[in-house]
């Protein structure tokens, strides 16, 4: 048990430590001190006794500046990869729009020839209907009875048959 009378900075180099650290170890452990004739603190210490493990050092710590840069970074490129998925999402929203077009364009094509179709049927129905009350009233101007009834149920055969032709197209 040996106790040697050491300044804070030789304390440091015996342990591998630096000043400040001496100097706490020495504050922790309430080793006694003493004031050399410079000035300096004097410690009485056992070194062997002392038995002090430095502790390892520990990484630097991050600038917060280059933290929030990095949290940036990871930010910026989880809204790059949200926006891909909406594009992509919209691009298909797009082709069903495209899609949903064209069949109400032909849907328009087939109302506008069933309605035209529909208006041409009309016609004829209101043109047979007066064939139909010549042929009931019997009277024509011109001509026996007969022979006009069975004109008129010429033309209205071929009437018919006409209206059907076009119903058909």
């Amino acid at each position: 048990m040996c106790v040697e009378l050491l300044t804070y900075a030789d304390l440091g180099a015996r342990l591998h430590i630096s000043r400040e650290a001496a100097r706490s170890l020495a504050r922790r452990r309430r080793l006694p001190r003493s004031r050399s004739e410079d000035g300096k603190a004097l410690l009485s210490v056992d070194v062997p006794e002392l038995r002090c493990t430095p502790r390892p050092r520990r990484g630097r710590r991050i600038d917060p500046i280059d933290a929030l840069a990095q949290i940036e970074a990871v930010k910026i490129e989880a809204f790059k990869a949200e926006v891909a998925r909406l594009e992509a999402v919209a691009t298909a929203y797009r082709a069903v729009f495209e899609r949903e077009r064209e069949r109400a364009d032909r849907l328009a094509v087939e109302l506008t020839q069933a309605a035209a179709e529909t208006t041409a049927a009309n016609a004829w129905a209101a043109l047979l209907e007066d064939e139909v009350a010549v042929l009931r009233n019997g009277r024509h101007a011109g001509g026996a009875i007969a022979g006009q009834a069975a004109r008129r149920l010429g033309h209205l055969a071929a009437a018919i048959v006409e209206a059907d032709r076009a119903t058909r197209r």
